[in-house]
């Protein structure tokens, strides 16, 4: 008798997801910020056993211009184990690809070839308007019952932004996610705490405050993003707010434990008005509430005015900018991108109130332009940005750019895509791995990065 049988790439536990075999492609949204080509999945050869290591083998395109791909998704995840929502038999298969400009959201399949995914449905912006009331999708996570996404703007492009829910086996939009917002308005990422049922979200800002650039008088007059916001996952209701301060500028990227036992996460803060600095926060249980603690500082560098890009040169200073993090699957390392700086930094996290640096490398960067070992060009531009860790943790994924309209604003002698590779030892410490540096083909820069099977930001589990 035939048997149904879960996704083999479906973990109950991280510990067992930090067991499986190697990744060989990883998939990787590419956008053409003239907007004059299609955006594209590149799909990238990461086997060190292959002919074609390090290249890009295949290449999906979309069928429309301007989309600017950013954040993407798996349909289905380890999440589908769950006992509370199981959906053991749906499969790792679909990319969920939103165009944060467009507001379109294309669905690809890997199955039939994983290293030639196809484009199956697309779901204009008109529909996920009409059904969900938001615009601007930007982050995609396969949860227990569904797919949900994070969208920056309401049905006009304002406030409030929020969450909505997809099926993950029609991809049908099912509708707005939040039963009561409360005080929350502005949105960006979103994860949870399966085992605590509670969701938490974080904030950027509405779609006319960063489509043409960050806005310097919306920056320093500190109305972009600065809070946190926590929700009853099951009932849909937003329960606590956490100001980080007027000081405190773009509250990113949510790195909750993977270990569903644990009540705790990171999120990183970009700037700080202060003194130029970025800061990575660690959000726990106090009591009955949720509480925070700044457990990072990373200071800016000083640096001549000849240097710097005219949005920075009377500061004279080279701001880190800390634009995303990633925790490894075990809970152990926690990876800062310091995309202002050039730097890649390796935390131990194993107490999460008190990191120790373990590791750093550097490359391009505003003022230090460094480069790579098998890089063709002596000065690189860009920075570490979007990261990305194998599920066994032994090897950390890059690439360098943040956002079409923003890229010039920081790097205004134009900014050349690429994607690295770092070997990361278990016991602490990075290295480049000197046979990997994609060079971007020009018309398109990298921006996420999604490996085969799964990810350190891709599942959540409910077994420890």
């Amino acid at each position: 008798m035939a048997t149904w049988k879960p996704d083999p790439s479906f973990y109950p536990s991280p510990r067992m997801a930090a067991k499986a075999a190697p990744e060989t492609v990883a998939y990787v949204a590419a956008f053409d910020p003239d907007r004059k080509k299609p955006d594209a999945i590149a799909v990238v050869d990461v086997d060190p056993g292959s002919r074609s290591y390090s290249k890009i083998i295949h290449t999906t395109p979309m069928p429309n211009t301007g989309d600017e791909l950013h954040h993407f998704g798996w349909n289905a995840c380890s999440s589908c184990l769950c006992p509370n929502a199981p959906h053991p038999h749906v499969e790792r298969r679909y990319l969920v690809v939103p165009g944060l400009r467009s507001s379109r959201i294309h669905i690809l399949d890997t199955k039939p070839d994983a290293r030639a995914p196809k484009i199956v449905k697309v779901i204009e912006p008109e529909e996920v308007a009409d059904k969900a009331g938001y615009t601007r999708p930007h982050t995609v996570h396969c949860g227990p019952e569904g797919i949900y996404v994070a969208a920056l703007g309401n049905r006009e492009g304002k406030g409030p932004g929020g969450i909505f829910l997809m099926d993950h086996e029609t991809f049908d939009v099912r509708g707005q996610w939040e039963m009561d917002r409360g005080p929350q308005h502005l949105a960006y990422d979103a994860w949870w705490h399966l085992g605590h049922d509670t969701l938490v979200t974080s904030e950027w800002g509405t779609p006319d405050t960063f489509e043409n650039g960050l806005i310097p008088e919306v920056l320093l007059g500190a109305q972009y993003g600065r809070r946190l916001h926590f929700w009853d996952l099951h009932k849909r209701k937003h329960l606590q707010t956490i100001d980080f301060g007027d000081k405190y500028q773009l509250v990113f990227e949510l790195r909750p434990a993977h270990d569903p036992t644990k009540a705790y996460g990171f999120v990183n803060c970009v700037i700080s008005l202060e003194n130029l600095s970025s800061s990575i926060w660690t959000w726990y249980r106090d009591g009955d509430k949720w509480a925070v603690k700044k457990v990072i500082e990373i200071p800016a560098e000083p640096a001549s005015e000849d240097q710097l890009p005219p949005m920075l040169k009377g500061f004279k200073a080279c701001p880190p900018l800390v634009t995303d993090i990633d925790l490894s699957m075990d809970d152990k390392f926690l990876y800062v991108a310091c995309w202002g700086t050039g730097d890649l930094q390796q935390y131990d996290v194993s107490d999460p109130f008190k990191p120790k640096l373990t590791g750093k490398v550097r490359i391009g960067g505003i003022v230090s332009k460094a480069t790579h070992p098998a890089a063709k060009n002596g000065a690189l531009s860009g920075g570490p940005q979007m990261v990305e860790i194998s599920r066994d943790g032994r090897r950390v994924y890059f690439t360098n750019s943040l956002y079409g309209a923003i890229d010039p604003q920081f790097y205004p002698d134009g900014l050349e895509g690429w994607m690295v590779k770092l070997d990361a030892d278990p016991k602490g410490g990075i290295a480049f791995d000197s046979q990997f540096f994609v060079d971007w083909p020009a018309s398109h820069r990298p921006h996420q990065v999604r490996l085969e099977g799964g990810d350190c930001s891709s599942d959540s589990y409910c077994y420890p």
